[in-house]
């Protein structure tokens, strides 16, 4: 169901809203949502997982995020190639931020392989900066690293042309990209709350597991990753709310 948050533009009329695309039941928009809400940010929030139609074109809209999902995008899934192609109808004329898969989804509209990571990554992390003058525009406080974050993957994507790789982790190299100056790809979380964490854990304890068991260096044991929840989460939204303090400023028609 297609749900809308609007805020007034100068008690003139309605800003554009930011076009939200949700893939999964788990992949909510977290943090993201809370910041648009405490500026102000229209949004609209579109749910591909329960059977929205995703949007032929940008029209209307001041941004666009794509949301992540335990899928592939190599999956024969109907909403895959249709994403792509809003991806691609966008970027010339509004910012794309896409989260995980949606980042896969960004790489994959670009023309850019999505493989599998060699390998997987559940649990905390921290990053390294790749291009420190980016770090310094897009990162805040956390420009000169390491930055933490959530890993939840067992893929990784090819970088699209032109763009600048900003950080990396140990086990996947293309954890966060920025293209055209304005679009960003992030395969890590920033956004993911308390309790979406709690889901995800819960949703994955098997194959988490067994990661651990035959000592799969890229996963975390449950209880490592559900230890001092709150506290590690508080942290990445720091980090999400630099990303899109700086994001926010290409938006169409605010």
């Amino acid at each position: 169901m297609i749900t809308e948050e609007h805020q007034r533009n100068g008690g003139v009329g309605r800003a554009p809203p930011v076009a939200i695309l949700k893939n999964s039941p788990l992949g909510n928009p977290g943090r993201i949502a809370q910041f648009f809400s405490e500026r102000g940010i229209a949004f609209t929030l579109i749910d591909i997982s329960a059977g929205d139609p995703v949007p032929d074109s940008p029209d209307g809209f001041a941004g666009l995020v794509v949301l992540g999902g335990p899928m592939s995008v190599n999956d024969p899934l109907p909403w895959v190639e249709a994403e792509c192609a809003l991806i691609r109808r966008a970027a010339p004329r509004i910012p794309v931020a896409g989260h995980c898969l949606g980042a896969q989804l960004m790489a994959r509209a670009f023309g850019q392989p999505v493989t599998r990571n060699p390998v997987r990554e559940f649990g905390w992390g921290e990053l390294e900066v790749r291009d420190a003058a980016l770090a310094r525009e897009w990162l805040g406080e956390f420009a000169t690293g390491p930055v933490p974050t959530l890993h939840w993957h067992g893929e990784t994507f090819g970088l699209p042309t032109g763009a600048r790789l900003m950080l990396s982790s140990r086990h996947c190299e293309h954890q966060a990209f920025v293209l055209d100056d304005r679009h960003l790809g992030l395969q890590c979380h920033f956004e993911t709350a308390p309790d979406a964490v709690r889901g995800w854990a819960q949703t994955a304890a098997g194959a988490i597991a067994r990661d651990v068991a035959r000592g799969a260096p890229g996963s975390q044991p449950v209880a490592e990753i559900l230890r001092e929840l709150d506290m590690r989460t508080a942290r990445i939204h720091r980090v999400l709310d630099a990303l899109y303090a700086r994001w926010v400023q290409g938006l169409r028609g605010t």
